[in-house]
């Protein structure tokens, strides 16, 4: 049995000793990835006393996703919802829902926009994704353009050939921002080859308050950018307003000179 076999088990990194917490992240994986992909991304946020949490792709089992956020609700307040890819609908659909009462706001990177979502990849290399490393390299490609990212994904954390799969029936739809009450942050690559900027833009058009962060020749996986600490930290930026309320006051503000 291999680890794709096997039930993905959250995965946590912590604030540092002696720091109260500032609020709870959970992260939903995208197509394909499990928890230690976000590795990175958990160790940067929680340095900042944000309490991280990564719980399995929803896209490879919903249910245990949704057993699994519930199980951390109860955590630090404000519990913020962190997708990425499929990810970050099974989010949007979550809260749009009303059935995640607690989730005080949603971050979402490189957000699909249609059920196809990935074929563009899949075209860039060179026909079926299982026919060796033609098409790998072209999904490593249109995953991240950070050498590190790539090289952690070439290990047994990733489920080769996922991003080529079309996003679960239904899920579109059911990821609704318009019915989303609660503030939104979108991160999208400008360079997104799954996922294009153009189209995102409308989809977070719809949502009562919502802002979107688009990253200079970013990639589909925003959050493991070779940008990732610019991606950070405007995750940062936007964790520390929600604290101060629903609102987003800014707390930095750039003064004409």
């Amino acid at each position: 049995m291999t680890q794709h076999d096997q039930p993905a088990a959250i995965v946590g990194w912590d604030e540092p000793e002696g720091l109260n917490p500032r609020g709870t992240v959970i992260v939903l994986p995208g197509r394909g990835e499990q928890p230690a992909v976000y590795e990175r991304f958990g160790r940067r946020i929680s340095a900042d006393a944000y309490r991280v949490r990564a719980v399995a792709s929803p896209a490879e089992d919903p249910a245990l996703t949704e057993k699994q956020v519930r199980s951390l609700l109860d955590g630090p307040k404000p519990v913020v919802l962190a997708g990425s890819d499929t990810g970050a609908l099974f989010a949007v659909a979550l809260v749009a829902s009303g059935r995640l009462p607690e989730v005080a706001a949603l971050v979402l990177a490189g957000l699909p926009t249609g059920p196809a979502a990935g074929a563009a990849a899949g075209q860039g290399g060179g026909g079926d994704p299982a026919d060796g490393t033609g098409a790998w390299h072209a999904e490593l490609a249109a995953r991240t353009a950070c050498p590190a990212h790539r090289g952690k994904l070439a290990g047994d954390i990733l489920r080769r050939g996922a991003l080529y799969e079309p996003v679960p029936a239904g899920w579109i739809e059911q990821a609704d921002l318009k019915a989303v009450t609660v503030p939104v942050l979108g991160l999208h690559g400008a360079a997104d080859p799954v996922s294009a900027l153009t189209a995102a833009r409308a989809k977070y058009a719809a949502a009562p308050h919502a802002e979107l962060v688009s990253i200079a020749d970013g990639r589909h996986d925003a959050l493991n950018d070779i940008t990732h600490r610019t991606a950070a930290a405007t995750i940062v930026l936007f964790l520390e307003r929600l604290r101060n309320g629903a609102g987003l006051a800014p707390i930095a503000v750039t003064e004409p000179l």
